[in-house]
């Protein structure tokens, strides 16, 4: 008999959320995560935040001169734009605040260009004002058009257009009320809607802090902004987006990432990580849009699942000789008083000996819950990931043998994972819900932007990722 790992009866089963941003991804605060030169960065309260060389594993190392709460960031043409706020919030005693932003040609800190303009306000607000100028967050529309937004619980959140050519107001702009009963506000447009983000609820009390996020809609910039039932932002509406969950509290500043096509992300923090000590972290989800809402998505967490591929509903399977499993055909003719028992599924060890030990090829076809058609799915500690996620093994439920990708952009299993490169998968939820599988490279093949995808109903391959086509997609549901 062939030698296998049977692991089925000890992986435990999880299909639950994953966890957040691996390294030292401590913050509080966050401004929105921004690409620069290879790098991505985001800013907290205090000084200083977070670099990372691919978007999974953080250190801090970020510089942002100021201190001060709250910060934002945004690239516009070749710089970036950074805003904070130097007191409100009660950081100065009171309701009075300023909001200042400032320009820098990189985020880099060891650039020679990195050198940071001086700040200039654009908002500020009285101590008995009812509104704190403190946590901005900026937007730029489809039409060139720099808005921010600011304020906090202890009064109203307000908007204003800037200058998307010197970072400061737009000459006659005024503020506006938008919303009440919330703060660490952010804008994203999406088809013609404005929707404000708020953070409602409290925060500063670790695991006890109930920050989640909310938002409401508009096809005017300056509101107002209706939730999903039609409630004001302004008389306290607001849709959910973010809230806790088993083991992560508080989520609050939600930033918008725009990757590529179908592909979106936001980045926030969790109040308290229980599994990392309680402290504040910065986190990075899916952004999925179901009926013009945008919802978080989830990070694939390690468990057992089937891969079926959107354009058919077929399985991903190993291009084995189909078995038949015990039992025949029993509705016909069976006795209406014959006990009833109960029939187990195919086990793993009832096929594996008859498969060949060699590579061997993927396919897709009807699933019919055998074992050839159930995967592993872990997380691989120690390779890194990508923007938001980490990259993963995809394996036999109960053996070894991996999925990788082969020469000419094929889809193969090798009979045991080794941790090379094109044995490593990009797992990416999509805004419709669907996920992008993507290999980490494909050996005799440049390509960046290839990933599984259904050539023909029982075909997989790799090919070119294209949101708009149903081949490119895959469902991943939990198998038990």
């Amino acid at each position: 008999m062939k030698k296998y790992i049977i692991l089925a009866g000890i992986f435990a089963l999880f299909c639950l959320s994953a966890a957040a941003q691996v390294g030292k991804p401590y913050i509080h605060d966050p401004s929105t995560v921004a690409f620069c030169d290879g790098k991505y960065y985001t800013f907290g309260t205090g000084a200083g935040g977070l670099i990372s060389a691919d978007g999974w594993v953080w250190e801090s190392g970020a510089v942002r001169p100021g201190g001060g709460a709250a910060p934002d960031c945004i690239k516009i043409g070749d710089r970036y734009l950074v805003g904070y706020s130097s007191t409100g919030g009660g950081l100065g005693g009171g309701h009075a605040g300023r909001i200042l932003t400032m320009w820098n040609k990189t985020l880099d800190p060891n650039s020679p260009d990195f050198a940071y303009s001086e700040p200039i306000e654009v908002a500020h607000s009285e101590m008995d004002e009812d509104c704190d100028a403190i946590d901005i967050g900026f937007l730029m529309d489809d039409n060139g058009r720099l808005f921010c937004t600011f304020g906090t619980y202890f009064g109203n959140i307000r908007m204003v257009e800037l200058d998307p050519k010197t970072g400061g107001r737009l000459e006659g702009a005024r503020d506006y009320d938008v919303a009440i009963d919330c703060e660490a506000s952010s804008m994203m447009y999406r088809d013609g809607w404005y929707y404000l983000l708020g953070t409602h609820g409290t925060c500063c009390d670790g695991a006890n802090s109930t920050y989640n996020i909310i938002v409401g809609r508009s096809r005017n910039p300056f509101g107002p902004f209706i939730d999903n039932v039609g409630r004001d932002m302004l008389q306290g509406g607001g849709k959910m987006v973010v809230a806790a969950e088993e083991r992560r509290f508080g989520a609050g500043h939600f930033g918008r990432i725009k990757v590529e096509p179908g592909v979106e992300k936001m980045s926030f923090h969790w109040e308290a990580d229980l599994d990392l000590s309680g402290r504040s972290t910065l986190a990075i989800r899916p952004i999925l849009w179901k009926e013009g809402w945008p919802e978080a998505g989830e990070i694939l967490a390690d468990g057992n699942y089937k891969i079926l591929s959107r354009r058919r509903g077929y399985a991903l399977e190993l291009a084995v000789d189909f078995v038949r499993a015990q039992g025949g055909m029993r509705g016909f003719f069976g006795r209406q008083d014959e006990t009833i028992v109960v029939v187990e599924n195919q086990k793993l060890e009832e096929v594996i000996g008859g498969w060949p030990e060699g590579v061997i090829p993927a396919r897709a076809n009807d699933y019919m819950a055998r074992p050839h058609q159930k995967w592993t799915i872990e997380a691989v500690p120690d390779a890194g990931g990508y923007f938001g996620g980490p990259w993963y093994k995809i394996v036999i439920e109960g053996t070894n043998r991996a999925l990788a990708a082969a020469e000419g952009a094929e889809v193969v299993t090798v009979p045991e994972f080794t941790g090379a490169d094109e044995q490593l998968w990009a797992i990416e939820q999509l805004t419709d819900g669907t996920w992008r599988i993507k290999p980490k490279t494909i050996p005799g093949c440049d390509a960046k932007d290839f990933c599984l995808y259904s050539v023909a109903d029982s075909t997989p391959t790799l090919a070119k990722f294209d949101f708009n086509n149903d081949n490119a997609k895959w469902d991943i549901k939990c198998a038990k």
